[in-house]
C-alpha cells in the first residue's frame, strides 16, 4: 500500500489558536500542568517579531488533558494582533510499552497502516518555519537564536546548515520561508554533525547535515505529511533524506522490528531504533483515525556506549567511574581509555567538549576485534554474567511508604507466578525482623522467589534485611522493588487517596475508623523515607534494583516489574504475560486480597490502663513533637527543571559540580526555604512565638499554613555545597526569613558536609564575591523562575 500523495493542508483558525494560547497561559495548579513560556526576539526580522516558546515537563505528556501535545511549540502574533502557531513539533511519542497506548495489543487493535518506519537519527532536533515578514525561523526544541557570544547554539548551527544547502541549490532563506508559510507548515529535521556535537552514533563529514524527517501542519491537532512527500520536499530544498520502509500490516512490522532488535544493527550499521508512523483511533468504530507515531528503541549497545561515555568523563575529572552493567568489558574499556588519555592529554579536553567520544570507543572495539552488539553481549557469551541463568533463591524487597501499592503488586506477582509472599504484619511476638528473615528463607525451600513484604523506607531497615538474608542464605539474590518518590507531594496526595478509599482493609491502619491517626502515621513514614541509592551502602548490597513510581497505579508498576525481571533474569521470568493476564492479576489482588491478622493502633489513653510496655512505647511515640523549624517547601520537579535549564547553557567548568552532585546522587530529593530554626529562637523571640502559635492553632490536615511565592535568583556553589539564592515574593510581609540570605540547599559533596553550611557559603559569597580567587561559582537563572511554595512547620524527630 502506498502512502497518500495528496499534500495535506489546514488553515489556522485565529479563534482556535487564541484559545490554545489562553490555555497555555493558565497557571492554575488545578489544571495539573504548567507550560513554561520563554520569549525570543527573532534576529534579522524586519518587523522585529518576537516568538514565544512553550514547554511542558516530560511527564506532563502522559496526561490526557493538555491543551496541545506538541513537543516543540512556538507562537507569535500577526500584524492584526492575532495569535498564530509559527513552529509545531511532533506530538510526543512513546516507546513500546512505555504507556498503555504503546502496548502491542493496543497497537494491534487501534492502529491502521501503512506503517512507515524511519531510522531514529541520533542528533538534535531542528524546526524550520516561515514568518509573516518572510523571515526564516530556525529553532531547536525550545529556543532560537545564539546562546552566547562564544558558544554556538543548536539553532544557530542549524541555520548554518540551512544556509549551506540553500546556497547549493541557488535559493534564499526568504524563498524557503515563503514556501513553508504557504503550506502553513513546519519542517522538522535532525542536525547530525560530529564537528558541532557528537552523540552516540557517528556522523562524519560525508554524512553530516540536516536530515528532514517530517513536515507538520501548524494547527493544534497533530497533522503531518506522509514520508513520500517529506522526501520529495527534501529533494526540492537540499535536505538529507532518511530511509523509509513501509509495511502494510502491524504483524509484519512487529516481526521486522524484533528481528533488528536482536543485533541493534540494520543493513550493516548500528541504529538506535525506529520511529513508526501510522494512524490511530482510541475507538476505531466511533472516532476517526488520525496521525500517530510510536518508537521502537534498542537498548543495546547504546546503554553500554552511554555508560562508557560517562565513565570516561569521570576518569578525566578524577572521579571513580561508577557502573553496574557490562562489568568486564567496561573494565577493559577503561583500562584502554586510561592509557589513551595518558598518552594524549589533549584528548581529555576534547572529550569534555563532546569531541572524540565515538573515535575512542571505535578504537577500543577495533582493538578487541568486536562489534558493538558483540561487546554488549560479551559477559553472557564469556560466562561472566550469571543473571541469565538464575532460576531460584531470589528475594524481592520493597522500598516504599504506606499506600504505594507494594502489597498489591506483591500479591499480583504471586498470582502470576506462584511465588512466595511473607507479610511483615503477619509476624508477631519478639524480634520481628529476625522472624521475618527466617520465614523468608524457609519459604525459599518451596518457592523460587519470595517477596519480603515490608516498607523498608529507611536505610537501616534495608541494611538489616540484606545482612540477615545473606547470612542465613549465602546464595540468595536480593532485588529491590523500589517505589521511588520523585515527586513527594504527588506521592503524598496519591497514597493518601488510596488509603482513605481502601478504608479498613489493612492490617495495621483502619482509615475509616481512625482517619486522623492514619494520616499522621502516613506522614511519619514519608518524613522518614530515605531514597534508594544503589551506588552507596546499604543499597549497593542489592543484586538488582527495579525503579517503580510511588505515584503510579499498581498496574503500571506491575508491568514494569515483570518486564525488568524478564530482561535481567530470563529463566526466572521466561516471558512477559499478556496485558489481559496482568489486568486480571491486579484485579484479583485488589478485590480478593483480605488481611489475615488485624493490628490495633493504640491510643495515648492506653498508658493509663497499664497496657504492655510495647503499647506504652507506641503511645509515647504519638506525643506531640516540638516545632523544629518553619519552612516553605517548593515542588522538587520544578526546582530540578530550573536547575537543568540554568546549567544547560553554562560551560563545562560552571556545571562540573552540579553534574558531580547528579552522578553521585547528592542532589536533595526535596527542597525548602528555612524561614526560621528553633536554634535561633532566642535571637528572634517574638517571631518564633508567632510562628509557634500559628503552627499550634493550625487545623489543616496537611499542616499547611499558607502559600508564598519563591523567586529563584541564582545558584551559588563551591567544591563542597550548592545553594539557590531566593527571594520571598510576599506582598503582605507575612512570612519572614531570619537567614542573612534566603536560600534552598541543593546538595552537598558528601555526608560530612551539613546542609546548614549553605549559610557560611552565602556569607562568604556576599563578602568576597564569586570567581577563581574565592573558589565560589554562580549561575544565574535567565529568566528568573517563580514557584509557589507551601508554608508549614516541621517537627523535631
Amino acid at each position: 500500500m502506498e502512502a497518500s500523495t495528496k499534500v495535506p493542508y489546514v488553515d489556522q483558525d485565529p479563534q482556535e489558536i487564541g484559545t490554545l494560547v489562553s490555555g497555555l497561559n493558565n497557571k492554575s495548579a488545578k489544571k495539573g500542568y504548567k507550560a513554561k513560556k520563554t520569549s525570543f526576539k527573532v534576529q534579522d526580522s524586519p518587523d522585529g517579531i518576537t516568538v514565544d516558546s512553550w514547554r511542558f515537563q516530560e511527564w506532563d505528556y502522559k496526561k490526557q488533558d493538555l491543551p496541545i501535545f506538541a513537543r516543540g511549540l512556538f507562537t507569535t502574533k500577526d500584524r492584526r494582533g492575532r495569535d498564530e502557531i509559527c513552529i509545531r513539533g511532533y506530538d510526543k511519542f512513546f516507546n513500546i510499552s512505555e504507556v498503555n497506548e504503546t502496548r502491542w495489543p493496543k497497537i494491534e487493535k487501534n492502529t491502521q497502516g501503512p506503517y512507515e518506519l524511519t531510522l531514529k537519527e541520533n542528533g538534535c532536533i531542528i524546526f524550520i518555519g516561515g514568518l509573516e515578514d518572510e523571515t526564516l525561523l530556525v529553532c531547536s526544541k525550545h529556543s532560537t537564536g545564539p546562546r552566547s557570544d562564544t558558544e554556538i547554539s543548536h539553532s544557530v548551527a542549524g541555520e548554518k546548515w540551512v544556509d549551506r544547502q540553500l546556497a547549493a541549490i541557488g535559493k534564499t532563506r526568504a524563498d524557503l520561508a515563503r514556501e513553508l508559510r504557504k503550506r502553513n507548515a513546519t519542517a522538522v529535521a535532525e542536525l547530525c554533525d560530529d564537528e558541532f556535537e557528537e552523540h552516540i552514533l557517528a556522523y562524519g563529514p560525508e554524512k553530516a547535515g540536516l536530515y528532514l524527517h517530517g513536515i507538520n501542519i501548524n494547527v493544534p491537532s497533530f497533522t503531518t505529511y506522509p514520508s513520500n512527500l517529506v522526501q520529495q520536499f527534501a529533494d526540492e530544498w537540499g535536505f538529507r533524506k532518511i530511509a523509509v520502509q513501509v509495511f502494510d500490516d502491524i504483524e509484519t512490522t512487529r516481526t521486522f522490528l524484533e528481528k533488528v532488535a536482536e543485533t541493534g544493527a540494520h543493513e550493516g550499521q548500528d541504529v538506535e531504533g525506529f520511529v513508526i508512523r501510522c494512524r490511530m483511533s482510541p475507538s476505531p468504530t466511533v472516532t476517526p483515525y488520525s496521525d500517530w507515531f510510536f518508537k521502537y528503541k534498542f537498548e543495546e549497545p547504546y546503554l553500554m556506549y552511554r555508560q562508557w561515555r560517562e565513565c570516561t568523563k569521570a576518569l578525566i575529572a578524577g572521579r571513580p567511574p561508577k557502573f553496574k552493567k557490562h562489568l568486564k568489558i567496561t573494565e577493559e574499556y577503561l583500562l584502554y581509555a586510561r592509557k589513551r588519555l595518558a598518552q594524549d592529554p589533549h584528548l581529555g579536553k576534547l572529550y569534555n567538549q563532546n569531541h572524540g567520544i565515538i573515535q575512542l570507543r571505535d578504537d577500543f572495539l577495533a582493538f578487541k576485534q568486536l562489534k558493538g552488539s558483540e561487546a554488549a553481549n560479551w559477559e553472557i557469551e564469556m560466562g561472566e554474567d550469571t543473571s541469565a541463568l538464575i532460576t531460584n533463591d531470589v528475594v524481592i524487597v520493597p522500598i516504599a511508604t504506606i499506600g504505594c501499592g507494594k502489597t498489591t503488586v506483591a500479591v499480583a506477582l504471586t498470582h502470576l507466578f506462584g511465588w512466595g509472599h511473607v507479610q511483615n504484619d503477619n509476624i508477631t511476638g519478639k524480634n520481628r525482623p529476625k522472624q521475618m528473615t527466617q520465614t523468608v528463607v524457609d519459604q525459599l525451600a518451596y518457592h523460587p522467589v519470595v517477596i519480603s513484604d515490608r516498607n523498608n523506607s529507611e536505610r537501616r531497615e534495608r541494611e538489616q534485611i540484606i545482612k540477615d538474608i545473606k547470612m542465613a542464605h549465602t546464595g540468595a539474590r536480593l532485588i529491590a522493588m523500589n517505589f521511588a518518590h520523585n515527586d513527594l507531594d504527588e506521592v503524598r496526595r496519591v497514597t493518601r487517596e488510596r488509603v482513605l478509599e481502601r478504608g479498613d482493609n489493612h492490617q495495621t491502619i483502619q482509615a475509616h475508623s481512625e482517619k486522623s491517626k492514619v494520616i499522621g502515621i502516613m506522614e511519619n513514614f514519608i518524613q522518614r523515607y530515605q531514597p534508594c541509592d544503589p551506588e552507596q551502602m546499604p543499597d549497593a548490597g542489592f543484586d538488582f534494583v527495579v525503579d517503580l513510581d510511588g505515584a503510579k497505579d499498581s498496574r503500571a508498576n506491575l508491568e514494569t516489574m515483570v518486564q525488568e525481571l524478564h530482561k535481567k533474569y530470563p529463566r526466572l521470568v521466561p516471558e512477559v504475560p499478556s496485558a489481559e493476564i496482568m489486568d486480571e492479576a491486579i484485579e484479583s489482588a485488589l478485590n480478593n486480597y483480605k488481611p489475615n491478622l488485624r493490628h490495633k493502633i493504640p491510643d495515648r489513653k492506653d498508658n493509663k490502663k497499664g497496657k504492655s510496655s510495647q503499647v506504652q512505647q507506641q503511645a509515647k511515640a504519638q506525643k506531640p513533637k516540638a516545632l523544629e523549624y518553619m519552612s516553605v517547601s517548593v515542588p522538587s520537579k520544578n526546582v530540578n527543571s530550573a536547575l537543568e535549564d540554568a546549567f544547560k547553557g553554562a560551560g563545562a567548568e560552571t556545571s562540573k559540580f552540579y553534574k558531580q552532585l547528579q552522578l553521585t546522587r547528592r542532589v536533595q530529593p526535596n527542597f525548602h526555604v528555612t524561614l526560621m530554626h528553633r536554634a535561633v529562637s532566642k535571637e528572634h523571640p517574638d517571631l518564633w512565638a508567632n510562628y509557634a502559635k500559628m503552627h499550634s492553632e493550625n487545623t489543616d490536615p496537611d499542616g499547611k499554613l499558607g502559600e508564598c511565592e519563591i523567586e529563584l535568583e541564582r545558584v551559588v556553589f563551591d567544591s563542597r555545597i550548592m545553594a539557590i539564592v531566593v527571594r520571598l515574593v510576599d506582598p503582605e510581609d507575612r512570612w519572614k526569613c531570619v537567614n542573612a540570605v534566603a536560600h534552598i540547599t541543593v546538595g552537598t559533596r558528601d555526608d560530612g558536609v551539613k546542609p546548614k553550611e549553605s549559610n557560611d557559603l552565602l556569607a562568604k559569597w556576599i563578602k568576597e564575591g564569586s570567581g577563581k580567587e574565592t573558589g565560589i561559582g554562580e549561575c544565574v537563572f535567565k529568566p528568573k523562575v517563580v514557584l509557589t511554595g507551601v508554608v508549614k512547620g516541621v517537627l523535631s524527630r
